[in-house]
């Protein structure tokens, strides 16, 4: 025990400390100005050299107040602006963005991190993967996969901790009109965000952190959501609750909300002890083991999202200059998509979908 303690935070995935990756990040939103620019500016095998906004302004303004080489336009970028800048793009736009951004930077043969959910549809999802694959690396930022807590919590699975999967229960909800009180933001809107709002930008960190864990895909899903506050009128979701079924019987129930006090938990069951994630996704995950009569809590509080975020950036930049198998790919970014498509079918539909 002494041992996994004193590794906890270890990067159990680095092949290689040499080398940089030169990142363009395409859409500036606050995520990736005050978490994903310092999350690199830290990291061991990044840097920001070009900034890429809807105005040549905006870009080049926080080009200078960030220290970073260039900033430029989109469609500058989509010409091909700055191209011998960067070696990889980051693309944290809203969701129905992701394909026009990936899809020019495989032509221009530049490594894509895309932000998750991929797209807003499976379709574009898919086209996406088709842009990307045999053509540049493409990594979706699930940046619970290389949150340590996760990742000894995998370790765990693998061990058999859990004795046999039983079932699962994760849960995510925020108060995204106390964080942002627009209610014309893209998150509300479904051109932009995709199906809907919370399952899309929430429920998918219990659903993917679970698939990650288990190694165990859905089988089946049923489906609940409704929405009552105005702002969400546009949006079938401002709630949402899903059963999954997965492969080996494991049942799985998740909750999301968008206008919910902020709480995010992932248990697991087994037939011989629980791994529990709580809080689980908005930073500092806090890890509690319970088997038999003893239960054990880890809490690393200094892993906060931005740490969080810069694991992400290393992981990709050492697979990006190693070479190496990345996952989660986007093959594996486009199941969660397919799950998410299901889920909205499913309360739509009132009965359950197979997948």
């Amino acid at each position: 025990m002494h041992d996994w303690i004193d590794g906890y935070d270890e990067r159990d995935w680095q092949t290689t400390e040499e080398g940089t990756v030169r990142y363009a990040l395409i859409g500036l939103g606050w995520w990736t100005v005050d978490v994903a620019i310092p999350a690199i500016e830290h990291s061991d095998l990044g840097e920001v050299s070009v900034l890429v906004s809807s105005s040549t302004e905006k870009a080049e303004r926080l080009a200078a107040e960030n220290d970073v080489e260039r900033g430029i336009s989109y469609d500058q970028y989509h010409d091909g602006a700055a191209s011998d800048a960067y070696d990889a793009v980051y693309v944290g736009t809203p969701n129905a963005f992701h394909l026009e951004y990936a899809e020019t930077a495989a032509e221009l043969g530049k490594a894509v991190l895309c932000e998750k959910p991929m797209e807003a549809t499976v379709e574009r999802a898919e086209r996406l993967v088709e842009a990307c694959e045999n053509e540049v690396p493409l990594m979706i930022a699930y940046r619970m996969q290389t949150e340590p807590a996760v990742r000894r919590a995998r370790e765990l699975v693998e061990s058999g901790f859990l004795g046999e999967p039983v079932s699962v229960y994760g849960a995510n909800g925020q108060p995204l009109l106390e964080m942002n009180p627009d209610h014309d933001q893209w998150r509300l809107d479904p051109d932009l965000s995709g199906y809907g709002t919370s399952v899309m930008d929430l429920g998918i960190y219990s659903i993917n952190t679970t698939r990650y864990l288990l190694r165990r895909e859905p089988v089946s899903v049923a489906s609940r959501m409704s929405s009552h506050h105005v702002a969400f009128a546009d949006v079938p979701d401002e709630r949402a609750s899903s059963s999954l079924l997965l492969e080996d019987d494991v049942h799985v129930i998740t909750t999301s909300s968008q206008r919910a006090h902020e709480d995010t938990h992932l248990k697991l069951t087994g037939t011989e002890g629980t791994i529990e994630l709580d809080p689980a996704f908005h930073g500092e995950a806090t890890l509690k083991l319970s088997r038999s009569a003893v239960s054990v809590e880890v809490d690393h509080g200094e892993f906060d999202a931005q740490r969080e975020v810069r694991e992400v950036f290393d992981y990709f930049a050492d697979r990006v200059l190693t070479d190496a198998e990345i996952y989660p790919d986007g093959r594996h970014g486009l199941v969660d998509m397919r799950i998410i498509e299901a889920i909205h079918r499913a309360a739509e539909e009132g009965e359950p979908v197979e997948l």
